[in-house]
């Protein structure tokens, strides 16, 4: 399976040998032999659309009306992201609550009595409620993260990851989402508290239709589709 919109070297290497290769970005299409090709979408955990916005809102110790920001910089956290949102601080919250997932190591402890932000090293169970609590979110571009933000209808801001950290894939798949409506962009190159404040307000400003972009997508049942794909070859050995 490709999960992001152009192959990465381990299924570039696979190709030849494949009966078949899923992928998640119709763009993908291009980049692959039309006959092995199958546009499945990207498998997303059905428990992500059972939260429930009120218990996220109990987590983070979140009594006020303003919207939620739902930050996100990945598995291990983001030292850029991390250090432009807490930079950030008198205007985002001024206007907004924060949930910020910071990563392994990267709480700050000065920061745990501010009112209208929350920090987490990493959520699991409890991550369904805080999506349904979060107005918006400011995340990666991990294939996944962006499909489940899709999933959700969870208008994002997104910071993908530079190319001195990667081969550009993050790039590639925020731009496609930013092309079809759904997300936008800020370069980690160009991330600094003032950038970062206008964005998120250009974010709340634009949510609505993003929303509509969103809701005009084909929600393909991406597990179902795989494992037919998988019976279907195992039957034909």
């Amino acid at each position: 399976h490709e999960s992001d919109l152009t192959p990465g070297l381990a299924n570039k290497l696979s190709l030849p040998f494949a009966k078949r290769i899923c992928y998640a970005f119709a763009e993908t299409a291009k980049y692959l032999p039309a006959g092995k090709a199958v546009h499945t979408g990207i498998p997303v955990r059905a428990e992500l659309a059972n939260g429930d916005a009120q218990k996220g809102r109990d987590l983070c110790a979140f009594a006020s009306e303003k919207p939620i920001i739902l930050i996100m910089g990945g598995s291990l956290g983001s030292r850029a992201i991390n250090a432009a949102v807490r930079a950030a601080f008198p205007d985002l919250l001024a206007e907004y609550q924060i949930c910020h997932l910071c990563g392994q190591g990267n709480l700050d402890s000065a920061l745990e009595q501010t009112e209208g932000y929350a920090q987490f090293e990493y959520v699991a169970d409890d991550l369904p409620h805080l999506f349904a609590a979060a107005d918006f979110v400011v995340s990666r571009a991990g294939a996944t993260a962006l499909f489940e933000l899709l999933s959700l209808q969870k208008p994002a801001l997104l910071i993908p990851l530079s190319l001195q950290a990667s081969r550009g894939d993050q790039i590639e798949n925020a731009e496609a989402f930013r092309n079809a409506g759904y997300s936008l962009v800020l370069s980690e190159e160009g991330l600094t508290p003032d950038r970062l404040c206008k964005a998120i307000r250009d974010l709340c400003d634009q949510c609505d239709a993003l929303r509509r972009s969103m809701s005009d997508w084909r929600r393909r049942d991406a597990v179902a589709e795989i494992l037919s794909i998988l019976a279907d070859c195992l039957n034909k050995n």
